[in-house]
């Protein structure tokens, strides 16, 4: 495969920094909707708008499905939703950055212990580090948080297992689309029964919408175009940018602003996150195809699917 040239490079960097920006600023808008209708009833519209539009855009009916495809959507959908659920009620309770930088640690998790190498295993370490800073900073009153947004951390790495199933299909965003209408199905009804007719307010839909699209749609689309023109060691060292964009986002839409300690233990996560990623990348060797050309061991089903949190 042609390496990516440099310009290549850097569309595919502004490409992936943007969808990770969209992302996590979806989150911050999104916590401007739990007053009127809470964490559930925000998840609810987040993934009626995702499903809306990811449904008109891939079409899944055209589709022909196996029945191994729907297990893997039917699994896919019920740890994205418990992923979202779980985010969502530690977002309405600790900072943005806090519960994305804990939601972190199910990616960066699966990464260390599946490592080839203690080197790379060695990683572990500023991510406790991180940790133990971040939790140092926290109170009792916060643990439903914590434990929540563990909670996500969990579905998170659940999530990467089995969306390297739906990555190696060539329906994996059709897959994704019926997951989030999955999502939908199992969460609009506990959003009504927690917001009421509030869930159904023009305004309210429409910010619950757009938090879908900006989610869901939209760094969904920019991830896909980021892969085709990055490496897979630079993109996950651009998903090590959540945490820090995080930090950003709430402090402008929320006037959040976490702790010292807490900003030093998001910043070693991060570092962990990238080191991880960069010297796997480094240590994989190339395989030779039968045709003569090559790839990097271990990169193949890193598609869209397992690299984008709640």
């Amino acid at each position: 495969m042609t390496p990516p040239s440099g310009r290549s490079t850097a569309t595919g960097t502004a490409l992936a920094v943007s969808g990770a920006t969209s992302v996590q600023f979806g989150a911050a808008l999104a916590v401007t909707l739990f007053p009127l209708v809470g964490p559930v009833g925000t998840v609810s519209l987040r993934f009626l708008g995702a499903a809306l539009l990811m449904v008109l855009l891939t079409r899944p009916w055209r589709v022909r499905w196996t029945p191994r495809d729907a297990r893997t959507v039917l699994a896919f959908g019920v740890v994205f939703t418990t992923m979202n659920l779980c985010l969502y009620v530690a977002i309405s309770r600790l900072p943005l950055a806090t519960s994305i930088t804990l939601e972190f640690l199910g990616p960066l998790g699966v990464a260390i212990v599946t490592a080839a190498t203690w080197g790379q295993r060695g990683w572990a370490l500023p991510a406790a580090g991180g940790v133990l800073l971040i939790g140092g900073s926290l109170h009792a009153d916060d643990l439903v948080g914590v434990l929540s947004a563990l909670g996500a951390a969990l579905a998170w790495a659940s999530y990467i297992l089995v969306s390297r199933r739906m990555g190696t299909s060539e329906h994996g965003l059709a897959g994704l689309a019926l997951a989030t209408v999955l999502g939908a199905v199992l969460t609009v009804p506990a959003g009504l029964l927690a917001a009421g007719a509030d869930l159904l307010r023009p305004r309210t839909l429409l910010l619950g919408l757009t938090v879908g699209v900006a989610s869901s749609a939209i760094p969904y689309s920019l991830d896909l175009l980021a892969l085709r023109r990055l490496t897979t060691a630079v993109f996950g060292v651009l998903t090590s940018l959540n945490p820090a964009i995080a930090a950003l986002a709430g402090l402008l839409v929320l006037g959040e602003l976490p702790p010292h300690r807490q900003l030093v233990g998001i910043a070693l996560v991060m570092v962990a996150s990238a080191g991880v990623t960069l010297t796997g990348h480094r240590r994989r060797p190339v395989r030779r195809r039968p045709d003569g050309t090559s790839r990097r061991a271990g990169t193949a089903g890193h598609g869209r699917v397992e690299v984008r949190d709640g």
